[in-house]
């Protein structure tokens, strides 16, 4: 779920010191006696969550989620660590991403000796308690399915990158948001609901089935298989389309970006700064050249996955997105795929 916009599927109501309620989920969990805080902490598998309503905020060892895919764009997430221990913030981005997945907006303060193991050790914008739905809406989300396991449906990037820097891995805590409880399902049921309501991707990156079975059961780089057209599509973000409220959107234009075959990707270099801007360009032109009504995959249209009007939302080459994408490590301010060659240059 992005900053900009809050799910169609849940609204959210504010009551007292931040305890969250909503409309009731899709399926009834198990008995609950009839107590619901908003607020739970705890290890998934076990019984704290599986009271937990659409909309209320979970704190979660993140080792303990499972994923929803199987594949992740590792780009992406070299970014996320280039930008981590690379960066030239004066606050580190890392953060900033955490205080946003928590529901706190963005970091306040931090100190050389912060660390994301001891949140005490950096403020976020908004305290805990004092959360808006703007602060509310880019926070990750997860299904609560049998036994109370909890089954990421946005964030499996972020979480990732969470996991594989220095001061993060699995026992690192963060609130992760409740798309819908259907911990009252049989594993079969559940998986069949969690199809029906698309809150799972389960093609692999050639494009063919993959078994639910088979989906990685925590997060980490070496879980998830290698997705470039993921990595691809998550570059062209407000350049070609804009992020939205609809789970596993870049995979759905990847698919496009693979199965159409919209544009020559042969000479793709993914080591070299220069090709992959090239390749963001060619690919974001095709996406602003659909039509709106144009199906791109799975029923969805191109404006449902929020194509552009205008490639680079209307501004010049050298202006707005696209510009800020093509800065070199060298900036003073880089560009996420600079940050991203920087980073594998280390590995």
């Amino acid at each position: 779920m992005r900053r900009s916009a809050i799910s169609a599927l849940t609204t959210l109501v504010l009551l007292g010191a931040g305890t969250l309620v909503s409309t009731p989920a899709v399926a009834a969990p198990l008995a609950c006696g009839g107590i619901s805080t908003g607020s739970f902490s705890g290890s998934a598998g076990g019984s704290e969550y599986l009271c937990a309503k659409e909309g209320d905020l979970l704190d979660v060892r993140i080792g303990d989620v499972h994923a929803t895919q199987p594949s992740l764009g590792y780009d992406e997430v070299y970014y996320k660590l280039g930008r981590y221990t690379l960066g030239k913030d004066t606050i580190n981005k890392k953060f900033d991403d955490w205080c946003e997945a928590n529901g706190q907006i963005q970091a306040a303060t931090a100190t050389p000796a912060s660390t994301l193991k001891d949140p005490s050790s950096f403020t976020c914008q908004i305290p805990v308690g004092q959360e808006t739905a703007e602060s509310i809406a880019p926070m990750k989300t997860v299904v609560v399915g049998p036994r109370g396991d909890l089954y990421l449906t946005d964030g499996h990037h972020t979480l990732t990158s969470f996991i594989e820097t220095a001061d993060g891995g699995p026992d690192l805590h963060v609130r992760l948001r409740v798309l819908g409880n259907l911990s009252g399902l049989s594993e079969g049921a559940f998986w069949t609901e969690m199809e029906k309501n698309k809150w799972v991707w389960s093609r692999d990156v050639d494009g063919n089935q993959v078994p639910v079975q088979s989906l990685p059961k925590s997060v980490g780089l070496a879980n998830f298989a290698d997705d470039k057209y993921r990595s691809l599509m998550y570059f062209s973000r407000d350049i070609g389309f804009a992020a939205g409220t609809i789970p596993f959107q870049e995979f759905y234009w990847g698919a496009w970006v693979r199965d159409a075959a919209p544009v020559d990707l042969t000479n793709w270099n993914r080591d070299d700064l220069s090709s992959y801007l090239a390749t963001v360009k060619s690919v974001t032109k095709a996406q602003t050249a659909l039509a709106g009504d144009a199906v791109v995959d799975s029923g969805f249209t191109a404006t449902d996955l929020g194509v552009l009007p205008a490639w680079n939302d209307g501004k010049a080459e050298s202006k707005g997105e696209f510009a800020k994408l093509s800065k070199p490590y060298t900036d003073d301010k880089p560009g996420k795929i600079a940050y991203a060659l920087a980073y594998k240059a280390t590995l």
